[in-house]
């Protein structure tokens, strides 16, 4: 998702009742994904408010299905306070109205913090407590069930921050035990590169129960076959590398992971994801019952016009919402 550089850039069943704890081998293969416990939350596409001509959610899901959106981003205000794109409220503003419409539709929302450009929370918050604070103003500004750090950038390569990002986030799960989680980064062909699996053995380390460990397979700078072939090398990679780290089966682990892919032109010159790259990593999916699919974005899902921005449209010939519609088959 590292197309926006203005602001932007992806377990338990009883997740929504009861606190979580980290699978045992003889607990994992009866425990359903996230997606099995709450209806359509592991089908939930990036659209960003603050750019790209945005549509209106409640068209998306009149034209799609779509009943869960992934709203980006929430970033530092230059202190230790989350606004949208580091400058607008949480509440009171177009963003708020936005996820009421939403809900008034049937739908629900995860928030995003974090992405590639821009004041971080990780950074700006100079203790886990303080960040943790960050994070919970905006989970209690909408009474969210689910929630997203998309680590990118600064963010993902301080090691100090990783770890602040880690800490919080557990202090958050265990003030909101019912609150699902997703930790979304980028990825090689062959899975989470050395920082990303420090993140995730500092995640294990610290006994945090994240539901979902995710990858952005996209801009790789090169690489062997179709997109949607080494998307799914990329989460093999993830899934040994969470279940080494956590101590998982294969089954909880892929429970445990997910993707965010990127639809049509990626920032990578030469480099696009097709419709049938996206049907390929549909079918792993429920194969493997993955906590999330996800996409970067529905503000592109549709074809260019003349003079259209590159960020609010896919850079290939398709209907509008061809992507979207693929991913909302997934039910985990």
């Amino acid at each position: 998702m590292q197309r926006i550089k203005p602001a932007r850039t992806a377990a338990a069943a009883l997740a929504l009742a009861a606190p979580l704890l980290l699978p045992t081998a003889a607990t994992a293969t009866t425990t359903p994904s996230v997606a099995a416990a709450v209806p359509g939350m592991a089908a939930a596409p990036y659209e960003y408010l603050g750019w790209g001509s945005p549509q209106k959610p409640t068209d998306v899901m009149a034209a799609t299905g779509a009943k869960w959106f992934t709203l980006a981003f929430i970033l530092s205000d230059g202190g230790c306070n989350p606004k949208w794109d580091g400058s607008r409220a949480l509440k009171g503003g177009s963003d708020e109205a936005a996820i009421k419409s939403i809900r008034a539709a049937g739908g629900d929302v995860v928030v995003s913090v974090g992405g590639w450009s821009g004041n971080k929370l990780g950074e700006k918050c100079t203790s886990a407590s303080a960040l943790a604070g960050a994070y919970q103003k905006v989970i209690d500004a909408y009474g969210l069930k689910a929630f997203d750090i998309d680590i990118e950038d600064t963010e993902f390569s301080n090691a100090t921050v990783r770890q602040r990002v880690v800490d919080a986030l557990k202090i958050v799960k265990t003030k909101n035990p019912s609150l699902v989680t997703y930790v979304t980064m980028g990825t090689t062909p062959s899975g989470p590169d050395a920082t990303g699996k420090d993140l995730i053995k500092r995640g294990a380390a610290a006994g945090l129960a994240n539901d979902g460990w995710i990858i952005m397979p996209f801009d790789f700078g090169g690489h062997s076959g179709t997109m949607g072939q080494a998307s799914v090398s990329a989460l093999e990679g993830l899934k040994a590398a969470v279940k080494s780290a956590y101590g998982y089966t294969d089954d909880a682990a892929y429970r445990h992971i997910g993707v965010s892919s990127m639809n049509g032109i990626t920032d990578e010159p030469g480099e696009t994801v097709t419709l049938a790259d996206f049907k390929t990593i549909l079918a792993y999916a429920q194969q493997h019952h993955l906590a999330r699919f996800a996409f970067w974005s529905v503000n592109r899902d549709r074809a260019c016009g003349s003079g259209t921005d590159a960020d609010a449209c896919s850079g290939i010939a398709q209907s509008p919402y061809a992507f979207t519609k693929i991913v909302v088959q997934y039910k985990g």
